[in-house]
C-alpha cells in the first residue's frame, strides 16, 4: 500500500540534516527524489533570531532559501503542536505578533533603479 505523503507547498516545517548536523525551520517550497526547496533559517540562533524580529531588527535575520539534496535530510516534521508543546509558528507569532508565513514569505524582486 503506498503511503501518502502529507507534506504540501506551503507549510511549514522542521527539516533536520546531517554532514553536517543542522536544523531548519521553514516554508516548504518543495519536495522530490532529488531533494527539498525550504525557505527558511536555521534553529540553532532561535531565541536570538525571535529577539531581533520583536525588537524590529528582522533584516538582520539570516532567512534565506536552499535546495537541500536529499541524501543529507535526516528527519521531515509538519510544523505542529505535539504532545502538549506548542509549534515553532505558534512560539514565533506569540513572541514576535508576527505571522510566520508572512515573516518566511517570498522576498520581493529587487527595483531596478531609473535610468
Amino acid at each position: 500500500m503506498p503511503i501518502t505523503i502529507p507534506f504540501q507547498r506551503g507549510q511549514l516545517v522542521v527539516a533536520v540534516l546531517h554532514s553536517p548536523r543542522e536544523r531548519l525551520w521553514g516554508r516548504l517550497l518543495g519536495l522530490e527524489d532529488s531533494g527539498l526547496a525550504l525557505r527558511g533559517l536555521e534553529l540553532t540562533p532561535w531565541e536570538e533570531v525571535l529577539n531581533m524580529v520583536r525588537t524590529g531588527d528582522a533584516e538582520h535575520v539570516s532567512l534565506g532559501t536552499r535546495f537541500v539534496p536529499l541524501h543529507r535530510l535526516e528527519t521531515l516534521y509538519l510544523d505542529e503542536p505535539s504532545s502538549g508543546a506548542r509549534s515553532l509558528a505558534q512560539e514565533f507569532q506569540d513572541r514576535t505578533g508576527l505571522d510566520p508565513q508572512a515573516f518566511l514569505a517570498d522576498p520581493l524582486p529587487a527595483k531596478r533603479g531609473k535610468r
